[in-house]
């Protein structure tokens, strides 16, 4: 479903400026000075012909006022095309056959027939002003002879044809520019489902890591705890180291709930892996075919659970990007920092050619929300020496900054 705002401009964008029906409402500025154009080309081409043609004598002439009555009121008329096209034609076709100078405003009026209506129509209605025009030049004969009256009406006839013919190529146009906007306009909004729909798996995963690793960390609280409750007269060291146990755990907690406030769990999830597992993936990886050159600065043992698990994921999915767009360049891993410096990731790998990057970005769309849900900055793209490089920085709290 397209929302208002987009409705609107899908219409702006479909005919800027002239509608593809009539009775659309309010004019815009180039409607109105087309309207304008139209009402100056009818009236002044309607006046070249206003006193000069003459009834047969059998008919009686012409009166000028009334000839040239029917020149302004044709001209006129044509604000009204638009709304009523298919009337205001027909009226037109059958006033020129007696009314020469209405031939103009009728031709007018024949192409905003064939832009606003079918092809059908529009056609239909060609013949009919064509055979109309045979009509108009036994009653009033350009020319003497034969040969003369079948010229101007083979002339007048490739007219309204190429009249007929220029409508409906402005109104196939209008249809196909539609029909691309109306396009574009869905893409965008798929793009942007996929996006939130990226993020709404990013921050569920996000969850159900945070809950493994509570669920670990409380029960840790309370086995302590509960020492604390049978052994009321524990030596006051084991006390004192007891209850620093307890309240790291519980800051860890609280660390941890700040980064799932908001965020449901799904069923069905198995716990996600810290940056300890980062051997095995690497392993993996080699397994599959693929050179890794990896550089690690940091002990992975001493990263904490929640960066650490932000950090594999993070890596792995930039192995699964290279190992999918560029499966046969290496990749270089590197993974530095430390407490209180944060931890620096770096994932990296010649583009092949003709390979612009990860296709639908879904995944590394989802990095970016997980990075910034923890506190910290993902940078992904390709560089200027030709590769693709995925670089993140996250936050690493050091045990001084937890006990301030």
């Amino acid at each position: 479903m397209q929302s208002k705002e987009e409705t609107g401009i899908l219409a702006a964008l479909i005919a800027p400026g002239s509608r593809a029906a009539p009775g659309y409402g309010r004019l815009t500025p180039r409607d109105r000075v087309v309207d304008i154009a139209c009402v100056l080309i009818g009236l002044l081409a309607g006046l070249l012909t206003v006193g000069d043609a003459k009834l047969p004598p059998r008919f009686g002439q012409l009166p000028y006022w009334l000839d040239l009555s029917l020149c302004i009121a044709g001209a006129l008329s044509l604000l009204l095309r638009r709304r009523w096209p298919v009337g205001l034609l027909v009226v037109m076709i059958v006033g020129s056959t007696t009314v020469p100078s209405l031939g103009a405003s009728a031709g007018l009026a024949l192409f905003t027939v064939a832009v606003h209506r079918r092809p059908a129509v529009s056609l239909s209605l060609g013949v009919l002003a064509m055979a109309s025009c045979t009509l108009q030049f036994w009653l009033y004969p350009v020319a003497d002879g034969h040969d003369g009256y079948w010229i101007a009406v083979v002339l007048t006839a490739l007219a309204c044809a190429v009249l007929v013919a220029w409508g409906i190529v402005v109104r196939t146009r209008r249809q196909l520019l539609a029909s691309l906007t109306e396009r574009a306009v869905r893409a965008e909004a798929e793009q942007q489902l996929r996006v939130e729909q990226g993020q709404r798996r990013e921050r569920e995963r996000i969850a159900r890591d945070m809950h493994d690793a509570l669920g670990h960390r409380l029960s840790l609280l309370s086995m302590h705890a509960g020492a604390l409750e049978f052994r009321p007269d524990m030596p006051l060291d084991e006390l004192s180291r007891t209850a620093g146990v307890i309240r790291s755990s519980a800051r860890d907690c609280v660390d941890d709930l700040r980064e799932i406030v908001g965020v449901l769990r799904s069923p069905g999830d198995v716990p996600g892996r810290g940056i300890d597992a980062l051997d095995e993936v690497v392993a993996e990886s080699r397994a599959a075919g693929m050179v890794i050159d990896l550089a690690v600065g940091v002990e992975l043992d001493a990263v904490p659970d929640s960066v650490g698990r932000h950090a594999y994921r993070m890596i792995q999915e930039g192995l699964t990007n290279a190992r999918k767009h560029a499966p046969n360049e290496p990749v270089r891993v590197s993974v530095s920092g430390g407490p209180g410096a944060g931890l620096s990731i770096e994932v990296a790998n010649r583009l092949e050619r003709g390979a612009a990057g990860p296709g639908s970005r879904v995944g590394l769309i989802g990095l970016a929300e997980r990075a910034s849900l923890a506190g910290g900055r993902l940078e992904h793209g390709p560089t200027a020496d030709g590769e693709f490089r995925l670089a993140a920085w996250l936050p690493w709290v050091s045990y001084d900054d937890r006990r301030e």
